[in-house]
């Protein structure tokens, strides 16, 4: 690996770093307040070309490789103080965007993929259920075949951009005896499509401004050609969205606690207690050197996982190591920040309050912490229970 950034690389993550700081952070506190999902922000991020970074041209996106895209994925999690807004971008790119361009047939990458980079769709994943939580493997949602093509019906719950996308990619049972592997399929299903709508919104502890929702289907008949790749082959699909999903979303968690860190060094300068800048006292240098401790090797793990998609068919352990390493580390940051700046951190103007309360749920989504030491576990060839 080589772990300097070329020119190119150099340049896209300081164009993202200075759009994201001049024009995503006027008024975070007041959309965060009033739960408002901005998509005119989101419209601005696809004219940027944030929504289609590892994308091919011709279909719209920046062409980048892995690396490109968790290193520029990272500054949009520095530059962009939204920290819903971040994770909203990167549920569309990863879990939606990713699976068309990597599975689609040339029909749907036409149709779909310059919509999807450009901001003017957005999309939403589909696979979470009620009694399943993290574990696919026992999704129930069906899809049974009709003519020409299948009849759906189930629901999903937790769906991020569920209440404002345009197209959902949703993950059903062709074959309720092959179950997960082999008899799962993925679909597209656009707005509108009779049967097809959103359930209730949901209240959340954060990422306020990323709207999650349910989704529901009720008799939904999809034609054949919105099957993503080929019947049955949705748990490859899935696997594969969740390797970039939970790499790239690590590596934007990267930059929102270099802006931490960077944050509480500045105050830890300026700030005086007893005649003395606080930095100056071991109990609070210790817990910054810990700061920028996880920092590094959230960053180091991030660009190994990413090398790997770039590089290697097994992607998974190193996505799931950077998945609990990088999420539980964001929260450690956040709660050390609110600590660190004592009764200020607890009040909502520094925003440091609303970072722990964002940070919280980077250990749920994507498979929650216990959900990826397991797949560790099984790498390693240890039987888990």
């Amino acid at each position: 690996m080589d772990f300097f950034y070329t020119p190119e690389q150099q340049d896209i993550s300081k164009r993202i770093i200075a759009f994201a700081k001049s024009q995503l952070n006027a008024d975070v506190l007041q959309r965060d307040r009033d739960q408002i999902f901005p998509k005119e922000l989101w419209r601005k991020c696809g004219e940027m070309g944030i929504q289609g970074l590892p994308v091919a041209e011709e279909y719209g996106g920046l062409g980048l490789k892995a690396i490109s895209t968790a290193i520029a994925l990272e500054a949009f999690g520095y530059g962009c103080e939204d920290n819903g807004l971040v994770f909203s971008l990167c549920a569309h790119l990863l879990a939606c965007v990713i699976p068309i361009f990597k599975f689609g047939n040339e029909q749907q990458k036409r149709k779909y993929l310059p919509e999807l980079c450009s901001g003017r769709m957005i999309a939403v994943n589909g696979m979470t259920e009620t009694t399943s939580g993290s574990d696919a493997f026992r999704m129930s949602m069906k899809a049974v075949p009709d003519g020409s093509g299948f009849v759906l019906n189930g629901r999903k719950i937790f769906a991020s951009n569920g209440p404002v996308a345009d197209l959902a990619l949703v993950y059903a049972l062709t074959d309720p005896v092959k179950g997960y592997f082999g008899g799962t399929t993925a679909f597209l299903v656009e707005k509108g499509t009779p049967g097809f709508q959103v359930g209730q919104a949901f209240d959340q502890m954060g990422l306020r401004t990323c709207k999650i929702g349910e989704l529901v289907f009720d008799d939904v008949f999809v034609e054949t050609d919105k099957v993503v790749g080929a019947v049955g082959a949705g748990s490859a699909i899935f696997s594969v969205s969740m390797d970039w999903e939970r790499t790239c979303i690590g590596a934007s968690h990267v930059g929102t606690m270099q802006r931490i860190l960077e944050k509480v060094v500045e105050y830890a300068r300026t700030r005086e207690a007893s005649g003395k800048t606080i930095g100056s006292y071991q109990a609070v240098s210790h817990r910054i050197v810990d700061m920028k401790i996880r920092l590094e090797s959230s960053r180091l793990l991030a660009y190994k996982a990413a090398w790997a998609l770039d590089h290697t068919k097994d992607t998974t352990m190193d996505a799931s190591i950077l998945k609990v390493y990088a999420s539980e580390s964001l929260v450690e940051t956040a709660k050390n920040a609110v600590q660190i700046f004592g009764g200020y951190g607890f009040m909502t103007e520094y925003q440091l309050e609303r970072t722990l309360r964002d940070a919280i749920a980077s250990t749920l989504y994507s498979g929650t912490s216990e959900v990826q030491r397991n797949i560790i576990a099984a790498w390693l060839g240890l039987k888990t229970s």
